[in-house]
C-alpha cells in the first residue's frame, strides 16, 4: 500500500507564494473588502434593531438574517458556480450586493424594508460566494486549497476584529446610518478589484445553469452518507455557536464589541495554526477536538464569569472554528472536479443558514431565558451533536483514506 508524503509533510504552498497569484489576490481582497463591510453593516443594523426594539431576538435576526436567504439560493441557483462564465457572474453579484448595502443607508427605512433587503442580499450572496469558491479550487494548485481556504478564513476572522471594534468607536461618533455608508464604499472597492482582477475561465465546460442542473447536483450530494456527515459537523456545531455570539449585544450591551472581537480573534489564531501549520495527517486527528473546543468554553456562561474570564472563553471558543479546514478538506476530495462550484457553495450556504438558525433559535430563547442560559444550553447542544455525530465522520475518513491508498 503506497504511502501518502503529503500527509506527513509540511505544506509547500506559502501565503506569500499564494498572494502572488494575481487571480487568487483578486479573490482574497475582494473577500476581505466583503467581510469588513458586511461586518461594519450587521454590527450597525444590530445596533439600530436594538435601540428600536429592546428585543434579544430581532437583535440576533438582524446581524444574522441574511443567512436564512442563504439556503434559497442554494437548493435553486447554486449551478452557476460551475458555470462557464463566473467572471461576469460574480461581477453582476457584486452590483447587486452594492445595491442592497446602499439600501441600508436610506434615512427613516422601516425595518420591515430592512429585513427584506438582509434576505435579498443573503440569497446573491450564497450565489457570490459559490463562485468565489470555485474559482479558488481553480486558481490554485489542490495542494494549495487548505492553505487558500486558511488565508482566507484568518482575513475574515483579523477583518471582523477590526470591524467589530471599528464599528462599536464608529457609532460612539456616527449614526448607524453614516456607518452603512462606510459599508457601501467597501462593498463599491470590492466589486472593483473583482472586476480588474479575475478573468474567465476557458476551461471550464459549457453547461447551463439552472434549477434543474442545481437539484440533480444537490441530490446526489445529499444522497452520499459520507457528505451528509461532513456537511452536518459543518453546518450544526458552529451555527449553534454563533447562537451564542449573537447574544453578546443582550449579555453585555457595552462589552458587545469586546466579546465579539475575541471569538473573531479566537478564529484567526485557529485557522493560522491548522492551516499553516500543521500537516494534512494532523489536520485530521485535531478535527474533533476542535469541534468539541468550539462549544466547550461557553458552558462557564453558567456561572455568569466575570468579562475578563468570559473573553478569554470567547477567544478559546473561537479557535474552534478551525474545525471547518479538515472537514471542508475532505468534502474537497470526494467531490467530483465540474461541481466543486456548487457542493462548496452548498457548504457555504448550510454552514450560514445554520448561523442564521442559530442565532434565531438563541435569540427566541431568550425571549424566556436569561442570555447566559440560553448561552449555556446551545453550547451544550452543540458538544452533544458533536460526540454523537463522531462515529459517522470517523467512517467517512476511513473510506477516503482507503480510496487514496487505493
Amino acid at each position: 500500500m503506497p504511502s501518502d508524503t503529503s500527509d506527513t509533510s509540511k505544506p509547500t504552498t506559502t501565503y506569500r507564494a499564494l498572494l502572488r497569484n494575481r487571480e487568487f489576490a483578486g479573490l482574497y481582497a475582494s473577500f476581505t473588502l466583503t467581510v469588513a463591510a458586511s461586518t461594519l453593516s450587521g454590527f450597525a443594523l444590530g445596533t439600530l434593531v436594538d435601540h428600536q426594539t429592546g428585543s434579544p431576538f430581532l437583535t440576533a435576526v438582524s446581524m444574522y438574517g441574511a443567512t436564512f436567504a442563504t439556503v434559497l439560493g442554494a437548493m435553486t441557483l447554486m449551478s452557476v458556480a460551475d458555470g462557464n462564465h463566473p467572471r461576469r457572474t460574480l461581477v453582476a453579484l457584486q452590483c447587486v450586493s452594492l445595491l442592497g448595502v446602499a439600501a441600508q443607508a436610506v434615512p427613516g427605512l422601516p425595518l420591515a424594508a430592512r429585513f427584506a433587503l438582509l434576505l435579498l442580499l443573503g440569497f446573491f450572496q450564497s450565489l457570490g460566494t459559490g463562485i468565489r469558491m470555485g474559482l479558488l479550487s481553480e486558481v490554485v494548485p489542490i495542494s494549495a486549497y487548505v492553505p487558500a481556504r486558511s488565508l482566507m478564513n484568518i482575513t475574515s476572522g483579523g477583518t471582523a476584529v477590526l470591524g467589530y471594534a471599528l464599528g462599536a468607536a464608529l457609532l460612539r461618533y456616527l449614526t448607524p446610518r453614516e456607518v452603512f455608508v462606510a459599508a457601501t464604499v467597501l462593498t463599491g472597492a470590492a466589486l472593483v478589484v473583482v472586476a480588474t482582477t479575475v478573468r474567465e475561465r476557458s476551461i471550464r465546460p459549457p453547461r447551463r445553469p439552472g434549477l434543474r442542473e442545481t437539484w440533480v447536483t444537490n441530490t446526489a450530494l445529499f444522497s452520499r452518507p459520507g457528505s451528509r456527515a461532513l456537511l452536518l459537523n459543518l453546518w450544526v456545531p458552529g451555527g449553534l455557536i454563533v447562537g451564542c455570539e449573537a447574544l453578546f449585544i443582550s449579555y453585555a450591551p457595552d462589552h458587545a464589541g469586546v466579546l465579539l472581537a475575541a471569538g473573531s480573534a479566537g478564529m484567526l489564531l485557529g485557522d493560522l495554526t491548522v492551516g499553516r501549520l500543521l500537516t494534512a495527517a494532523r489536520r485530521d486527528r485535531c478535527a474533533f477536538p476542535l469541534r468539541l473546543l468550539l462549544a466547550a468554553p461557553y458552558l462557564l456562561f453558567a456561572l455568569h464569569p466575570p468579562l475578563p474570564v468570559a473573553t478569554v472563553a470567547v477567544l478559546l471558543a473561537g479557535a474552534g472554528f478551525a474545525a471547518t479546514l479538515p472537514l471542508q478538506e475532505h468534502l474537497l476530495a470526494l467531490t467530483p472536479d465540474p461541481v466543486r462550484g456548487q457542493v462548496q457553495g452548498v457548504e457555504s450556504a448550510g454552514r450560514m443558514t445554520w448561523q442564521g438558525i442559530g442565532a434565531a433559535l438563541a435569540g427566541a430563547l431568550a425571549q424566556y431565558l436569561t442570555p447566559a442560559t440560553t448561552i449555556t444550553a446551545l453550547a451544550a447542544l452543540s458538544v452533544a451533536v458533536t460526540v454523537l455525530s463522531r462515529p459517522f465522520v470517523t467512517r467517512t475518513r476511513a473510506v477516503h483514506v482507503e480510496k487514496a491508498d487505493t
